[in-house]
């Protein structure tokens, strides 16, 4: 059962984000990023209040996604993506990522905090960040 709303364009919208941002990363990489995705959609917190779509939480200015500004992002969804997209859409949960609201690719090593954020572990080239709990319980 899908954990947001959505539609065939936005699953493909999320598939391309996916790629994008952690291609390089593998299926599990690109899982890890859908999973941030989703969790600002049902976050209801802090910078993703007022975030209710799939599409909102990809193309939020400020705070949203370095890849939408890439060409490589706006080529078309491939199977592959679409598959893993839906995975997170219907609720599929991986850690690091499984309760983060945050990522980015540092040059070295993961910082325990980021802007206040707790590091919840890294995965290959990504780290992932969480919000206290009390601020977003609807991620937890």
């Amino acid at each position: 059962m899908a954990v947001v709303r959505t539609n065939s364009k936005q699953t493909k919208l999320l598939a391309r984000l996916m790629r994008a941002e952690a291609e390089e990363d593998g299926e599990m990489g690109m899982l890890l990023v859908g999973n941030v995705g989703v969790n600002r959609v049902i976050a209801r917190c802090l910078d993703f209040e007022d975030i209710r779509t799939l599409k909102e939480m990809i193309f939020q200015a400020p705070g949203g996604f370095e890849a939408v500004q890439r060409s490589y992002f706006y080529q078309r969804a491939r199977e592959r993506e679409i598959r893993l997209a839906r995975q997170v859409i219907n609720g599929a949960r991986f850690d690091p990522a499984r309760f983060a609201l945050w990522f980015f690719a540092p040059d070295g090593n993961c910082p325990p905090e980021w802007f206040g954020q707790a590091l919840s572990g890294r995965y290959k080239s990504h780290c992932f960040f969480l919000a206290p709990a009390g601020e977003c319980p609807n991620v937890y």
